[in-house]
């Protein structure tokens, strides 16, 4: 028989990990993975079907990239505005990510049934990205909340399931959607309609903190925390390269079968290629968060971003590669990418005051995210000035003091909280 929960400092429930509650969470982490990898479908769903909605619609190359870069401002706003209010404490996750996730899609059934141009839909990506940072933070909220032991494992699902999620529109395009956007569009919405309506099944988990009142100086004490502060540096250095790496892959892979001399069906093998680069982090993120319950959170990120970065690098001499050497690295590389980016989470979850860890959360992801929008941006630029090669050249200084930041936090007495110890 489980032992009974019961409560520490603070008001945070505490049981343990085996016996019936064992059982229970590994529900929740099937339910709540589930839930985020359908939801979060809505983000690159415009940017699969961007091909054809930039002939369609007569989009500039600037339009077409904004399809992208409006969901990551969105997700900003939405982020900071909610951190602000501290909403990922004050409602219960399960309502906030169901109800975010209705009003995602919704956003891109509009653009799917109803708009023909660039700037509405640019508005209806953003709103999309808003309602997108109630699904993300509050799903490490709930994992967080049914999981101590084992947490870098079970947001690694989380992020796997993010993931493989945000990969789904190039696979939906892939099989059928190529040519026809809004089979693309229509199909992210059904698939985030599900995911929202799953998440109401989840309960609250024995280590979620209960409801805290609204506090204006939460975000305060959050940015002034050192540790905080550094594992914050990690993620920024890791988001530097990540979204940066996922908007532009397909658009780097077809140039480099063209400069290759091109294949029969490019097209569709330059997006199935993307879909599994991407989706491939999902393996990456569970791996990577069950190494960093053994070894160490710092020394499990700072290994991957090594390796992420090494690849910006060597996207260099292996453009226009044949599909021999260029697959295997475009695999490797998506799995070492996303790999760390759960641990960053995982190490706010540990070092953020235990009242406002969802709130912790959502700062981080907004500053993430705010810091991606320059970094897609910065791509096309590289891409005007020297090519395609060295598109993702640039990239690598983020990883470099993601790692630099992750090491300082090791050297940290409140590194010790991080895996039980394992720093």
């Amino acid at each position: 028989m489980s032992e009974p929960p019961s409560t520490r400092a603070g008001g945070e429930r505490t049981t343990t990990d085996d016996g019936i509650g064992g059982a229970r969470r590994w529900r929740a982490l099937l339910v709540i993975a589930v839930a985020e990898l359908l939801a979060m479908s809505l983000w690159f769903s415009a940017t699969a079907a961007g091909p054809e909605l930039a002939a369609e619609w007569s989009l500039t190359p600037t339009e077409t990239a904004w399809l992208t870069i409006a969901v990551q401002l969105g997700f900003v706003a939405g982020a900071l505005l909610s951190a602000a209010l501290t909403l990922s404490d004050v409602v219960r996750p399960r309502y906030l990510f169901a109800g975010s996730a209705a009003v995602g899609a919704g956003a891109t059934a509009v653009i799917a049934g109803a708009v023909d141009s660039a700037v509405p839909a640019i508005g209806l990506r953003f709103l999309t990205g808003v309602a997108l940072a109630g699904v993300y933070p509050p799903g490490m909220k709930m994992m967080a909340g049914w999981f101590r032991a084992g947490r870098g494992f079970a947001i690694g699902v989380l992020v796997g399931s993010l993931t493989v999620g945000s990969a789904l529109p190039h696979l939906l395009r892939t099989i059928g959607g190529a040519g026809r956007p809004r089979a693309v569009l229509y199909g992210a919405v059904a698939l985030a309609l599900v995911g929202g309506a799953l998440a109401l099944f989840v309960e609250e988990g024995p280590y979620q903190s209960p409801a805290a009142p609204f506090d204006p100086r939460a975000v305060g004490r959050i940015l002034r925390d050192r540790a905080t502060l550094l594992a914050n540096g990690g993620y920024f250095g890791h988001m530097w390269e990540l979204y940066a790496v996922w908007t532009w892959i397909p658009a780097y892979l077809l140039a480099s079968f063209d400069a290759n001399g091109g294949y029969a069906g490019s097209s569709e093998l330059a997006s199935f290629l993307a879909f599994s680069t991407i989706a491939v982090g999902g393996l990456g993120a569970v791996a990577a968060g069950l190494a960093a319950d053994r070894v160490g959170r710092t020394t499990v990120t700072s290994a991957s971003m090594a390796a992420s970065g090494l690849a910006c690098l060597l996207a260099v001499p292996l453009f226009g590669a044949p599909p021999l050497l260029l697959v295997p690295f475009c695999l490797l590389w998506g799995f070492a990418i996303v790999a760390d980016s759960a641990q960053f989470s995982a190490c706010v979850t540990e070092l953020a005051e235990p009242s406002y860890v969802g709130t912790a959360l959502t700062l981080q992801t907004a500053l993430g995210f705010l810091l991606t929008t320059a970094s897609i941006q910065l791509v096309p630029i590289v891409v005007g000035v020297a090519g395609w090669r060295w598109a993702f050249a640039p990239l690598a200084v983020g990883p470099a003091v993601g790692t630099l930041a992750m090491l300082r936090l090791r050297a940290r007495p409140e590194a010790s909280r991080l895996a039980g110890g394992r720093r």
